[in-house]
């Protein structure tokens, strides 16, 4: 990876995050290394869903809120993560794949747009 372009992941320039692979994509969130312009809100939708296909929802949610604090403090200043936002907002993802006829994350969010459109409410409808 080039120091002058974090974009740049395998001699790839990406612009958003659907140009990675699930595995390219973890990857370069783990080591700290994915543009931060990269993980918006889709992003962390994405990771989220990734996470629960490989390790189910517990363990989503440790890897998860562990992950995004530490690309936090990489790449912020370590006051963004929330983890009962986070975990809340993995069980609603976790509930609606469970609903879910689609085997894919795109087709995840077509089947339940709100996820892109509406998070925040419904996230808020889920929180105890």
């Amino acid at each position: 990876m080039s120091c002058t372009n974090p974009n740049l992941w395998y001699g790839k320039n990406h612009t958003h995050h659907s140009q990675f692979s699930d595995s390219e994509f973890v990857e370069a969130f783990e080591r700290g290394s994915l543009n931060p312009k990269l993980f918006n809100h889709e992003a962390h939708l994405r990771l989220a869903w990734i996470y629960i296909q490989s390790h189910g929802e517990q363990k989503a949610i440790e890897k998860t809120c562990a992950g995004i604090k530490h690309f936090d403090i990489l790449h912020g200043d370590g006051t963004k993560f929330n983890a009962e936002i986070t975990t809340t907002a993995i069980r609603v993802m976790n509930g609606l794949m469970e609903k879910s006829e689609s085997t894919s994350f795109q087709g995840l969010l077509e089947e339940f747009p709100q996820l892109v459109l509406n998070f925040k409410d419904l996230v808020s409808l889920n929180v105890k």
